[in-house]
């Protein structure tokens, strides 16, 4: 207890007087610029950025404390634009019955840490019920549990017997979701109600979803009414909104009718492509959770149904992904975990580069684009002052091995080291 005691006092005594801290490196990533910086340094006051660059053109404050990490490669912290932090990987089809909203919010405590120290402090949260998610978020925000930034929608909106539906029970349960909304009014309606208890993004389903009873993927859902209806009540409020869409018809219809991002995108066409482009929509595309769904997805409880469709849709995705960047869409890091392991995000980096990006393309699509979709590119996405002090360390150079963007050494959110796994 007396040796506790010490360290919080320590603790405590080092936060009340805490001088600047500066962090060297080998190397950093410039996103903004799309270039590495060698014999790098940031430092970091408070819970902003003074100054990053290369160590000769900085200057670091006397009496800074110094994190040297060597063969170490900077860059902001990474974020995610599509998560379930409420959702359990090993839980799936019928499984998904026996959770309660309760145990769901704790779990999500769980997950929210993997994610954290996974390197991502910022995530996207596209669709939790009973709003598990704000409560997870504000329980973030006041420093209850630890966790990443999070911009939550609540409840996923949809059209009964959709993807964002319930479709598990027979009739005589009369089970539905909570975001089911059917026309124009009752949308904006669904709208007003999720910014009322807390949602900062909305989420809506365009089509029908791989993982969803008794839905056809490339099927539209929603009218270009009832989307051109939900986005503009978004966007009267100011929020962004993300719509999950595989089909094509649903995908161009919601950029027509002004989404933000389109989730998935697996079967997009030429027009869709060009559509997006002209209307600078950005594209969230999880090329790397196929490879969950059919390796492990069955044993998680995912139906055959949803099996066979992923078999079908898996392919063309990715090939549409290396479409859409060389046609330059907008593209932002998604990874829809929740359907896979929370904390294995970053194995989609990989994956990116795999189906057609560049090593810095997909760095830029977890930082600076997804920064820039949130409207958060004054305080996030990049290492320029001035902005959180959210930085992670990944060993060695990821521009050369994407893989070892799976290995973080060093998470600091919001100027507080949050992992470190060098034990410095």
């Amino acid at each position: 207890m007396k040796i506790l005691v010490a360290v919080l006092c320590a603790t405590w005594t080092w936060m009340a007087t805490a001088a600047p801290v500066a962090i060297t490196a080998d190397r950093m990533v410039d996103v903004v610029e799309g270039k590495v910086i060698n014999q790098a340094v940031i430092v970091v006051d408070g819970n902003k950025i003074l100054a990053a660059g290369q160590a000769r053109s900085v200057n670091v404050p006397q009496g800074a404390r110094v994190i040297a990490l060597g063969d170490h490669t900077l860059m902001p912290g990474l974020m995610d634009m599509h998560v379930h932090l409420t959702s359990d990987a090993t839980k799936h089809g019928y499984k998904r019955l026996s959770v309660s909203l309760p145990r769901a919010t704790i779990t999500g405590v769980k997950h929210a840490r993997q994610t954290l120290e996974a390197g991502f402090t910022t995530v996207r949260n596209v669709g939790a019920p009973g709003f598990a998610d704000v409560a997870l978020r504000d329980a973030i925000d006041e420093g209850d549990v630890p966790g990443p930034r999070m911009f939550v929608a609540g409840p996923s909106l949809g059209v009964t017997g959709g993807h964002c539906d319930s479709n598990l029970l027979p009739y005589e349960f009369h089970e539905k979701s909570e975001g089911v909304a059917d026309g124009p009014w009752e949308v904006r309606k669904a709208v007003r109600r999720n910014i009322k208890y807390g949602a900062t993004v909305i989420k809506f389903c365009a089509t029908g979803g791989v993982l969803s009873k008794g839905t056809k993927v490339g099927a539209q859902q929603y009218t270009q009414q009832e989307m051109k209806a939900l986005i503009e009540e978004a966007h009267l409020r100011g929020l962004t909104v993300a719509t999950h869409a595989h089909g094509t018809s649903g995908i161009k219809t919601a950029i027509r009718a002004g989404v933000d991002s389109v989730e998935h995108g697996s079967l997009l066409d030429d027009e869709a492509i060009a559509l997006a482009k002209e209307h600078g929509t950005y594209f969230s595309m999880d090329v790397y959770v196929t490879e969950y769904i059919l390796n492990e997805g069955a044993k998680a409880g995912i139906l055959e149904e949803s099996l066979a469709k992923e078999r079908t849709v898996g392919k063309q995705q990715r090939d549409n992904f290396r479409k859409a960047v060389e046609a330059g869409v907008n593209m932002v890091f998604g990874s829809d975990a929740g359907v896979y392991p929370h904390g294995d995000n970053p194995k989609q980096f990989a994956r990116m580069v795999k189906f057609g990006m560049s090593p810095m393309q997909a760095i830029q699509a977890a930082t600076i684009n997804a920064a820039t979709l949130l409207k958060q590119q004054d305080n996030l996405g990049s290492l320029s002052p001035g902005k959180y002090a959210d930085i992670v360390a990944i060993p060695g150079n990821p521009l050369q091995d994407m893989s070892k963007m799976e290995q973080v050494s060093m998470v600091m959110k919001d100027g507080d080291v949050v992992l470190n796994r060098l034990k410095m």
